[in-house]
């Protein structure tokens, strides 16, 4: 990856995390990426770290080995029909960040021997700590490790079947906000009890961040974990209840449902 000339086309929230990511990426060479908005003056701080920022699409795909589309999905048909004529399938990847959108649907505009990748990064791309979610058509071994090790930069990657990518975009890329709207929750109830904004903050996020290491280095499933907390009696416990009585658990398959019908409609 270290000589490949990465284009981000339509480089919005997402593509800059991704941006971010990979300037933090030793070895990365900030002159081997390029990105593009319809407003590039938004993205000119990027310049003086060796970025190429731009507004011309067509050019920036016909530079690029791997282009990477962050825009809306209602706008990827558009983008599409405007660089296929800067692309070849012998010498560029796309790469769709775009929910929804399927590889048939791109292969309608494509070249039907194209390498056509999709791709679920989350907002912790920005600290490289992301999980991504990719499936593909026509890419070879060596293009499919190429595409894993862009998004191994920015945290971990996994390769799954396309129709399973609704759902890693409402677990993996829906559920940092999930997360977060927890952490909020916490926090007021931290500020309630008595401490101060951000006290209760800063005991949360830890709280929050030591909770997913020791699952993932321990390899323990989260019940188990919680089964070394609870007392009997204690005030873990009454805690825990008292949030499904409330319907916790059940709110939350709920969202994640929801999500993924939105997704569906």
């Amino acid at each position: 990856m270290k000589n490949l000339k990465i284009a981000i086309i339509g480089c919005g929230n997402l593509g800059l995390s991704i941006v971010n990511g990979l300037l933090g990426t030793e070895g990365f060479d900030a002159k081997n990426l390029i990105v593009t908005k319809r407003h590039p003056e938004n993205l000119d701080y990027l310049q003086p770290l060796g970025v190429t920022v731009s507004a011309d699409n067509m050019s920036a795909a016909r530079d690029a080995d791997l282009i990477i589309l962050g825009v809306k999905p209602y706008n990827i048909p558009l983008i599409l029909k405007e660089i296929a004529p800067s692309i070849t399938a012998d010498k560029q990847t796309i790469v769709s960040l775009a929910t929804g959108v399927t590889l048939e649907e791109m292969y309608q505009l494509l070249p039907a021997d194209m390498a056509i990748y999709r791709a679920m990064p989350n907002i912790a791309a920005d600290i490289q700590e992301s999980i991504t979610c990719i499936c593909g058509k026509n890419g070879t071994p060596a293009t499919e490790q190429t595409i894993k090790e862009l998004f191994d930069s920015i945290g971990i990657s996994i390769v799954i079947e396309e129709h399973l990518m609704e759902a890693a975009t409402v677990l993996g890329a829906c559920g940092i906000a999930y997360v977060l709207r927890f952490m909020r929750a916490m926090t007021q109830g931290g500020i309630q009890i008595g401490f101060d904004a951000k006290t209760a903050n800063t005991i949360v996020n830890q709280t929050v961040k030591g909770a997913a290491e020791l699952i993932i280095k321990k390899g323990i499933h989260p019940e188990a974990a919680i089964d070394k907390v609870t007392t009997p009696k204690g005030c873990t416990i009454v805690g825990l209840n008292e949030m499904e009585h409330h319907g916790f658990s059940a709110a939350m398959v709920k969202g994640v449902l929801a999500s993924y019908g939105k997704i569906e409609k």
